[in-house]
């Protein structure tokens, strides 16, 4: 049955033009010091086969990617390629740079405070030096948030400055605001591709690269798994983006209205990509009620995605097994 899938992706693929890859420009965003050794990378999977790992976009939601990466690391496989869009390019960039799920979640909890306060209330806790490290306002710039100190706090864990650094190749997808268009990213600095990656119209500053404003890439490839279909025998694609339920509210708020049209349009692109050609796996995280900012409530978010991570974990053993 594999080998027909194969066959006829083959086929397809001889059909589908996908869009090629953007090298970054040389200017040296940062430096990032490595003076302690990265621990040592997951297992590879007895199988031969080759794996290619989508983490779709999804704002705090993607960090149920985390606990995706888990059963990756339970099962002994290690992924062939990862692409990523949104958050999605920032947790598949740190586990491509050899950190373990396990690790990754330490870092989470090491940075988030809890789950329980609203967004304002935790800017307003003992931890509130702690944000305004991370998070800078930029206002009149495009966006609300430079989401640069968030971003470099994370490279800091990765260790790791270039793609060609990475222990797994990885593809970030970026959108080209003024060209409406796809802009994948696999060559030269890290900090600058997940910037644009994660830079959702009107929150974060657009990043410019090359004479390029680029915003985050679930504008137009929130799940992208097609850029891995070509590559790989198997591939694998995580939906992080999660619903919201309307409560006792008719009419939604602000920014609710803005974040849920967004994650609206994300989900109508990836369901019509599937209709066409899908993936072999496709799991979707059943998350309900965190909204896009919302990364300290991370506990509850893996809670609410445990089942879809021992789904995750059976439909990977199955493979193996029939491998």
């Amino acid at each position: 049955m594999l080998k027909k899938q194969i066959s006829k992706r083959t086929f397809l693929g001889l059909l589908a033009s996908l869009a090629g890859s953007l090298p970054l420009a040389s200017r040296n965003w940062f430096a990032l010091a490595a003076e302690t050794p990265l621990s040592s990378p997951p297992p590879a999977s007895s199988s031969n086969s080759k794996i290619g790992l989508a983490l779709g976009a999804g704002g705090a939601n993607g960090l149920a990617h985390i606990l995706m990466l888990e059963a990756f690391d339970e099962l002994g496989i290690k992924p062939h390629r990862i692409a990523g869009s949104s958050i999605g390019a920032v947790i598949g960039a740190l586990y491509a740079s050899g950190i373990s799920a396990k690790e990754l979640k330490e870092i989470v909890n090491g940075l988030v405070a809890g789950d329980k306060g609203t967004w304002i209330e935790k800017l307003a806790d003992k931890n509130v030096l702690k944000w305004i490290d991370l998070i800078d306002l930029e206002l009149g710039s495009g966006g609300l948030v430079s989401s640069e100190g968030f971003l470099l706090f994370l490279l800091k864990k990765i260790k790791r400055s270039n793609f060609d650094e990475l222990e797994i190749p990885l593809k970030v997808v970026a959108t080209d605001f003024w060209r409406r268009e796809e802009v994948i990213i696999k060559t030269g600095k890290l900090l600058p591709a997940i910037q644009a990656s994660t830079s959702i119209p009107g929150v974060f500053t657009p990043v410019l690269f090359q004479d390029k404003a680029l915003i985050d890439g679930g504008a137009v490839n929130p799940l992208p798994y097609d850029l891995l279909l070509d590559e790989c025998e198997v591939t694998v694609a995580i939906e992080v983006t999660g619903k919201d339920s309307p409560g006792d509210k008719k009419v939604p708020s602000f920014f609710d209205a803005i974040f849920n049209t967004f994650q609206i349009m994300q989900q109508a692109i990836t369901h019509e990509k599937m209709e066409y050609r899908p993936p072999d796996i496709y799991i979707e995280t059943e998350i309900v009620n965190i909204r896009t900012l919302e990364f300290y409530r991370a506990e509850e978010v893996y809670k609410q995605a445990q089942p879809a991570k021992e789904k995750l974990k059976r439909q990977l053993d199955q493979w193996l097994t029939q491998s």
